[in-house]
């Protein structure tokens, strides 16, 4: 099997949907002779929003402490190997392509989904190279994900918000508890979920496991001393250090709580404070991108993935810092069907903007039109593109040299946008 082979074979698995349950990946591990029990030092992450960016800091810090480092997660911006990585490297296209052939009758006969198959190779292959940590962010969920095969050293929590509704529940408490489940006996937990209704179920959950919980802003005290486009200045105080000035290539102070979250781990696990500074000043060897990263100039050009209500409150929460430098602010804009459009439109109308509404490539799109309806409703200036290529073409020339332009919405979206090197 060739690597476009493998893909030919893994992308039509999304026919099966989201299937929640362990069975089926349990079936694929044991074939492959368990990897998953050995992946060196666990790192476990579920949560709403923050995932990615404590994921990736995290592999940062720890390969800066000269650990051979894993990293799992989801979903790709625009090639496959992305999900899975070591020591920042791709995993070899030929990798892939091996683990499918292996794999393909046993996917096949039990109907398995297309995150399962992609869980079971990057195990294996971690589990082949012998990696010393590996940090696996789940893709939706906790309970019933398919990543929660693992008995981590360390279960991490972000965030808790109302994302998933119809799998995880309809409530913080539902989803919190849905996502504390890959809280597990022998782990330590660590969290920076702060509303009472979502932190209950976390704590009724390391009580129950016997295992300790340590909270942001209980046991850290961080606060933001810089925070512009693309650094994030903050002191720190945890129970072990204080750093006085940590920095990360990051946009927007609510990371703070992210960069707290994965220096609790690293010391917890033994990394140095000058292993975990010179980590977080590194942090975009992990692949990390896309999180109101900079890809254009005059006018600037933000791309972001803020994608549910609560990301997306986050991302304005940011730009509103500096909002005043900019003249005209344009959001290009493309959801997915399962997203509450209208609450992100209205978080994304704070920041006084005007929209350019796009289909995203996914047959998941909310049609362009139907985004500029509810627009419309709110009382926004807005255009339809057909999609997210042609739509940043229009903008580019629309915009002035002291304008902002703001694509956002989607994982795909952005995507695409990579994709096209635009």
């Amino acid at each position: 099997m060739t690597y476009q082979e493998a893909l030919a074979f893994l992308y039509p698995l999304h026919r099966f949907g989201i299937k929640p349950g362990l069975d089926r990946v349990h079936t694929l591990l044991n074939f492959l002779g368990s990897p998953h029990k050995r992946l060196g030092l666990v790192v476990h992450i579920a949560g709403t929003n923050g995932k990615g960016t404590v994921a990736a800091a995290l592999a940062s810090i720890f390969q800066a402490g000269g650990k051979k480092t894993a990293l799992y997660t989801s979903p790709h911006l625009v090639d496959f190997t992305e999900r899975i990585r070591i020591n920042g490297t791709q995993i070899p296209c030929e990798k892939v392509a091996h683990y499918c052939s292996v794999l393909q009758r046993l996917v096949i006969d039990n109907q398995c989904t297309f995150f399962e198959a992609t869980t079971a190779i990057a195990f294996a292959w971690f589990a082949d190279e012998g990696v010393d940590v590996s940090i696996v962010e789940t893709g939706m969920g906790g309970r019933l994900d398919a990543t929660n095969v693992l008995y981590s050293a360390y279960a991490v929590i972000p965030s808790i918000g109302m994302d998933h509704t119809a799998w995880l529940g309809e409530t913080l408490a539902e989803i919190a508890a849905e996502k504390a489940a890959i809280i597990k006996e022998g782990c330590r937990v660590f969290t920076a979920v702060i509303e009472p209704e979502a932190l209950l179920p976390i704590k009724k959950m390391a009580e129950s496991c016997g295992t300790p919980l340590f909270v942001v802003g209980r046991d850290s005290v961080s606060r933001a001393s810089s925070a512009e486009p693309g650094i994030l200045e903050l002191e720190l105080k945890t129970a072990c250090s204080d750093y006085p000035s940590l920095k990360a290539p990051l946009t927007g102070s609510f990371h703070a709580s992210n960069v707290s979250l994965a220096v609790m781990v690293a010391e917890d696990a033994g990394i140095a404070p000058e292993q975990i500074s010179s980590g977080l000043e590194r942090l975009l060897q992990t692949g990390y991108r896309a999180r109101l990263e900079r890809i254009g100039t005059s006018p600037t050009v933000l791309l972001d993935v803020s994608h549910n209500p609560d990301g997306m409150r986050a991302t304005v929460n940011a730009l509103c810092s500096f909002r005043q430098a900019y003249r005209k602010v344009y959001v290009m804009l493309g959801l997915a069907s399962d997203k509450d459009a209208r609450a992100v439109i209205i978080e994304l109308l704070r920041l006084d903007c005007s929209f350019v509404l796009v289909n995203i490539p996914s047959e998941r799109s909310v049609p362009a039109e139907e985004l500029c309806s509810l627009c419309y409703k709110e009382g926004a200036e807005a255009t339809v593109c057909s999609n997210g290529r042609d739509g940043l073409v229009y903008l580019r020339k629309k915009a002035g040299v002291d304008d902002l332009i703001l694509v956002t919405g989607s994982f795909y979206l952005a995507g695409d946008i990579i994709a096209a090197g635009m």
